[in-house]
């Protein structure tokens, strides 16, 4: 199927995003923050970008950003729990930039799962 890169701080919410897309029948890449995140798609490039936008180093929304300048198609589902503004505020400005699809955390799998299809066709 797919190599996604999955950019997200915590174990817990990684691990569980990999386990998920591998059932899937994809192969997942993990970065611990945007910035690992970034080096790694730029060594190999993904089908798809799973990012967090809270994160340490380099968080989620300068991630995409980035990526977005330098790889215009590039395709992004931002996901936030909050943070100071809270996860709606963070996650319009993800979609503004770039962003395909945004989910609040906690998410409904199958719909992220649903996303995930439906951007690996278009």
């Amino acid at each position: 199927m797919a190599r996604i890169l999955i950019i997200e701080d915590e174990d817990v919410v990684r691990q569980m995003l990999r386990d998920m897309l591998e059932r899937a029948g994809h192969q997942v890449v993990e970065a611990p923050d945007g910035e690992k995140g970034i080096q790694l798609y730029r060594a190999e490039p993904t089908d798809l970008i799973i990012t967090d936008i809270i994160m340490p180093k380099k968080e989620g929304v300068e991630t995409i950003m980035e990526l977005r300048e330098e790889f215009p198609d590039v395709k992004v589902i931002a996901v936030s729990g909050g943070g100071r503004i809270g996860p709606t505020d963070y996650l319009e400005i993800a979609k503004r930039i770039g962003a395909a699809r945004t989910f609040k955390k906690p998410f409904d799998r199958r719909e992220l799962l649903k996303a995930v299809s439906e951007l690996l066709v278009g």
